[in-house]
């Protein structure tokens, strides 16, 4: 009987250590995994200026792979038209290849979503697509949004990247030129409210050629921002742009917006490779960014802006364009900006747009 006793004691205990072995193996090796992503993605383009683009399957295989965590999704609002009057049979792709003008798309929003309804669930969870397709001008753009997310209900976490003030892109969008002030953008951000959805918003802080010590849009700007103290709001870029540079005193202008309570549900977004030739434009300018994203380290994404790569490598260029604000902040400082602001951002946008879709989609 007590050799028995001593058996079933053994077994009992050899399963028990072979489980915890086991489980403490899968914990390893999760954490291991989790130790290759670099980033979180905030901004990301899957289409270009005539909607050409990557599948998201591949996108989420081939590019993000084991080293980007989890990323937003958007085409691109514009399409450029290709008018044979002006550049013949040579077909534009860019939107500074031709005079001929921009107009708003609109079908790329259920592109994205036919696609994103495709993949695995596992695949699906990584992703965050973002409503898109709409005219910032139109007091119908926020129907628009509504009806593609009760079209789509579990598809959408936010809208953007859209804009307002585009260098060279603004000019080129046929109809009316998009503003501050218009009462169609403000219809936008109250839904944003109500659903949850973040937006990501592009506004250059001043025009492509500036008076002195006049930036043309920052007063426009923090004006909306005020005005919807309820919706989540990213701004893309921090305002910069290919030649839209930083203006005087930015630091301390946006040291002002960080610290006021008025811009407590405004973000900054770290994106593209432009900016980040304006933040490592000196060690100056770096060590200031550094100073800044140091103080309020809750306040700012990382994201690619890239648009459609084909290799991995692409998208890793741009976060490694920032090697050296990184080093600057410190590994915790860059674990938020690359990855923990964003689930904190995104997971709760899931979170109320899911609510929001269970309660008004039929």
């Amino acid at each position: 009987m007590k050799n028995k006793f001593m058996l079933n004691f053994f077994r009992s205990t050899y399963l028990s250590l072979f489980l915890f072995l086991a489980l403490s193996t899968l914990v390893i090796t999760k954490a291991q995994s989790n130790d290759k992503i670099l980033f979180h993605d905030s901004h990301f383009h899957i289409t270009n200026y005539i909607q050409e683009g990557i599948e998201l399957e591949f996108y989420v295989d081939s590019i993000m792979g084991d080293k980007v965590g989890r990323s937003t999704v958007f085409g691109l609002p514009l399409q450029q038209q290709w008018s044979y009057r002006v550049t013949g049979e040579a077909a534009p792709t860019y939107y500074l290849d031709t005079d001929a003008p921009l107009y708003y798309y609109s079908f790329c929003d259920a592109w994205i979503a036919a696609q994103y309804l495709s993949l695995p669930k596992e695949k699906q969870e990584r992703l965050d697509p973002m409503i898109i397709g709409f005219n910032v001008t139109d007091m119908y753009a926020a129907d628009h949004i509504k009806r593609v997310l009760t079209t789509f209900p579990g598809v959408f976490t936010g809208i953007g990247e859209f804009s307002i003030h585009k260098e060279f892109v603004s000019a080129k969008i046929s109809g009316d030129v998009a503003s501050l002030t218009d009462p169609a953008l403000d219809r936008i951000f109250d839904f944003c409210a109500e659903t949850g959805l973040i937006s990501i918003i592009h506004n250059d802080i001043d025009n492509p050629f500036p008076k002195p010590n006049k930036p043309n849009y920052v007063k426009g700007f923090q004006e909306l921002i005020k005005r919807h103290p309820d919706a989540i709001i990213i701004w893309a870029h921090l305002g910069l742009g290919r030649i839209i540079k930083p203006i005087e005193d930015m630091g301390t202008l946006f040291e002002e917006m960080l610290a006021d309570p008025a811009y407590n549900h405004l973000y900054f977004d770290l994106s593209w490779d432009e900016t980040a030739k304006w933040l490592d434009y000196n060690d100056k300018s770096l060590e200031n960014t550094a100073r800044i994203i140091g103080k309020y380290p809750d306040r700012f994404l990382f994201g690619t802006d890239n648009v459609a790569p084909d290799k991995q490598e692409k998208q890793l260029y741009v976060y490694h364009l920032y090697d050296r604000l990184w080093k600057l902040v410190g590994e915790e400082v860059t674990y938020k900006v690359c990855i923990g602001n964003y689930e904190k951002l995104f997971n709760d946008a899931r979170k109320k747009v899911r609510a929001w879709e269970k309660a008004n989609v039929k």
